[in-house]
């Protein structure tokens, strides 16, 4: 019967392990404002903050992820990412919600790093320090990369309608090698439709 104690150990530690809602940032949370050189330029949907509550009232940890490589091409110091992200906790806060984790990638496309969406690095280091399941995951963005980065790490993608979602949608979709999980019109009605699906 010791034989078998490793696999119920095993068994045990995967039960343990949450599943969580990975969100970009820009267009997903925010308004889409290109390269957001500067706090003053960011601009919080209206729906957000109650979309996150909803999720944070499911008990899902909310999880940011952002490449952010205006900061390899200077267009912006790496404080401004933490500086936004603060005002965005403020301003989520006021009504009650929160997120749990941020991540960025301050990587250029043609930069060897693992964390540039739609590399899995900066998912598999939060569920790292998390505790996180990702095959129980989902990303939500409004880029295809989000989608792709999803099934990498065999999470349910959802991409939504605003910031690019939507020209994602009328010009690539139909070269999609897999389509998204759902497509919502916006945060909002993603953070509904996670918190209908079985846990």
């Amino acid at each position: 019967m010791a034989g078998f104690a490793p696999r119920r150990w095993l068994l045990a530690e995967a039960e343990s392990l949450r599943p969580a809602v990975f969100l970009d940032r820009d267009g997903t949370i925010a308004e889409e404002v290109g390269y957001l050189n500067h706090v003053s330029r960011f601009r919080m949907f209206p729906f957000a903050a109650q979309a996150i509550l909803q999720l944070n009232h499911a008990k899902l940890p909310v999880i940011v992820i952002t490449n952010q490589s205006g900061v390899a091409r200077g267009y912006f110091p790496e404080s401004l990412v933490g500086a936004v992200h603060e005002l965005m906790t403020t301003q989520l806060a006021k009504e009650g919600a929160h997120t749990d984790a941020l991540y960025y990638c301050p990587h250029k496309g043609d930069d060897a790093c693992a964390c540039r969406k739609p590399k899995p690095g900066m998912l598999e280091r939060a569920a790292r320090e998390h505790g996180l399941d990702l095959r129980r995951s989902f990303v939500v963005g409004d880029r295809y990369g989000d989608i792709e980065l999803a099934h990498r790490v065999g999470a349910r993608a959802i991409l939504v309608r605003t910031g690019y979602g939507e020209g994602e949608i009328r010009w690539h979709s139909a070269n999609w090698p897999v389509p998204p999980d759902f497509i919502a019109d916006d945060l909002a009605a993603a953070s509904e439709w996670i918190v209908r699906q079985p846990k």
